[in-house]
């Protein structure tokens, strides 16, 4: 069983960045596609980001592209979101997410039925 632990979530002013971190146990993090997804109060998990198992293939949420990057290292068995240009919508609790589908499946699939999460991390945007 592989466990994800996301740190680097905090408050920022509108317009600031911050990068998130997931660092994921175990041998086997390059063998699963890897995921940021957000849930704000009161709303539904939502997809954020999503990128393959060699990081090669990368697929974003329109209300995000252009403004943060997912990336990994699998020598490190960590993924991370970096988040530019942040609004107080970007609000939530960010979670990485891990399955061994492909990352465009990752992209479309009901948060329910994705594999594995970590316990999630806060980021809030004030105005």
């Amino acid at each position: 069983q592989v466990q994800l632990v996301e740190s680097g979530g905090g408050l920022v002013q509108a317009g600031g960045s911050l990068r998130l971190s997931c660092a994921a146990s175990g041998r086997t993090f390059s063998s699963y596609a890897m995921g940021w997804f957000r849930q704000a109060p009161g709303k539904e998990r939502e997809f954020v980001a999503t990128i393959g198992r060699n990081g090669d293939m990368t697929y974003y949420a329109d209300s995000v592209k252009g403004r943060f990057t997912i990336s990994r290292d699998n020598a490190k068995n960590t993924v991370y979101l970096q988040m530019n240009s942040l609004k107080p919508q970007d609000t939530a609790v960010y979670y990485c997410a891990l399955d061994t589908i492909t990352a465009q499946a990752m992209a479309v699939m009901r948060p329910r039925y994705i594999g594995s999460w970590g316990q999630g991390t806060q980021v809030t945007v004030s105005s």
